[in-house]
């Protein structure tokens, strides 16, 4: 005699095919929703975001249709020693990795220059000139030191080598240099230690101190004009002291990068 319910085991039983049935089901759709979640969001097929810098707007499309990117400008700044219509900056970065046809988001040097009126700086000591002329969005160029009863008095202003007259229309980040009174040969200033500062507080704290900037060196993480102006100083020559005196106008030569582990191995030399 076979037992009750030898053959009517639960789990064969007409629900639990069913059960089986909708499980087998949901499987089936989980694994379509999982496939085309990858397709869409293109899983794993990220690209490298090339270097838009320096590109005309035409350039830099070429690039992203070949790169698999869109490109849109977004900002525009004006830097005079940077070509017209060029990308000054983009985001993402380059070597960002990205999916495919995401937008680069693009700021280039403006086409028309942006002009302000020169103000008068003569007259007023060094400090009060580079205020005025950064209000004005202009900078400081060279210090030129010539024999006169008050130190660090703006004699003069040029521009490009000439005099340049108040209300005369300027482009904005111009270098004005100054000539500048000095007293007599017993005056000295003391170079600062500028290694770690970014380029731009260097540059004040050196014109700070009546000095001149050589020449600036660019390392070889240093690759477009905007690493140029918005790198730190990793070296400068001569170094700073606290010792020996130079004198007014001196020029100190500063040397820029935009390596990040370099910044820190300096900084970390520094604390030791």
């Amino acid at each position: 005699m076979k037992k009750v319910g030898a053959e009517n085991k639960w789990y064969k039983s007409w629900f639990m095919k069913e059960v089986y049935k909708i499980a087998a089901i949901f499987a089936a759709i989980l694994i379509v929703v999982i496939i085309l979640l990858n397709i869409i969001t293109r899983h794993n097929s990220e690209h490298e975001v090339p270097d838009f810098s320096g590109l005309n707007f035409e350039q830099a499309q070429e690039l992203a249709d070949a790169s698999s990117f869109k490109v849109e400008i977004t900002d525009s700044v004006f830097l005079p020693k940077m070509a017209r219509g060029t990308v000054f900056r983009q985001n993402p970065a380059v070597g960002s990795m990205v999916k495919k046809n995401r937008r680069i988001l693009l700021t280039i040097n403006s086409m028309t220059p942006k002009k302000v009126a020169m103000p008068s700086v003569t007259g007023f000591s060094l400090r009060q000139a580079k205020a005025e002329l950064v209000a004005r969005q202009l900078r400081v160029g060279r210090l030129i030191y010539v024999s006169d009863m008050a130190t660090n008095n703006v004699l003069s202003q040029r521009l490009n080598g000439k005099y340049i007259a108040p209300g005369t229309m300027v482009e904005t980040e111009s270098e004005i240099d100054l000539e500048v009174g000095i007293s007599g040969d017993g005056e000295r200033t003391y170079i600062p230690d500028v290694t770690g500062l970014p380029v731009t507080t260097a540059r004040d704290l050196l014109i700070d101190n009546s000095l001149n900037i050589a020449r600036i060196r660019y390392d070889e993480s240093v690759k477009n004009y905007s690493d140029s102006i918005s790198g730190f100083v990793i070296s400068q020559s001569p170094e700073a002291s606290e010792n020996i005196q130079r004198q007014l106008g001196s020029y100190v030569e500063i040397t820029i990068t935009v390596d990040k582990a370099k910044l820190e191995s300096l900084r970390s030399n520094k604390k030791d």
